[in-house]
């Protein structure tokens, strides 16, 4: 299955595991950088690795410091792949750009809810397109 007309915000490809949430991240306060892990213990994706995978979230909450979290992230050898938003935002956005990693906005009418957990993924920002691998998921 592949999304098209997705919008782009920072160019690239990238390939990995999709790690969807349906609540915003705070990555000031919920993402340890050091180990690329949610730290929040509230957070659906509490303990679970950011590392090589395709982040699907809503959108970033907090303060603009998190943008330097994401480039530490990508310092640190601990970032996703690719982030993929309902609706990106400037940490995101500012975050990715220095730290080189692809971003698109989903295309409106597409729900988190059809991008499955752990199912393999490849995001072309500069195609607009997400390309889901088929559906047995990989984990």
């Amino acid at each position: 299955m592949i999304i098209s007309n997705c919008h782009k915000i920072v160019g690239g490809t990238a390939e990995g595991k999709i790690l969807v949430t349906t609540k915003p991240i705070n990555f000031l306060a919920m993402v340890n950088a050091k180990n690329g892990t949610i730290s929040d213990p509230l957070h659906e994706l509490y303990g679970k690795s950011l590392k090589g995978s395709i982040l699907i979230l809503p959108y970033a909450i907090g303060s603009s410091v998190g943008a330097y979290v994401i480039y530490s992230l990508k310092e640190y050898g601990n970032a996703p792949s690719a982030v993929v938003c309902s609706r990106v935002d400037i940490t995101t956005a500012s975050g990715c750009a220095l730290a080189n990693i692809p971003v698109v906005n989903l295309p409106q009418g597409i729900g988190l809810s059809r991008l499955q957990q752990g199912r393999k993924a490849r995001v072309d920002a500069d195609a607009g397109t997400i390309t889901l691998a088929p559906s047995q998921r990989v984990d």
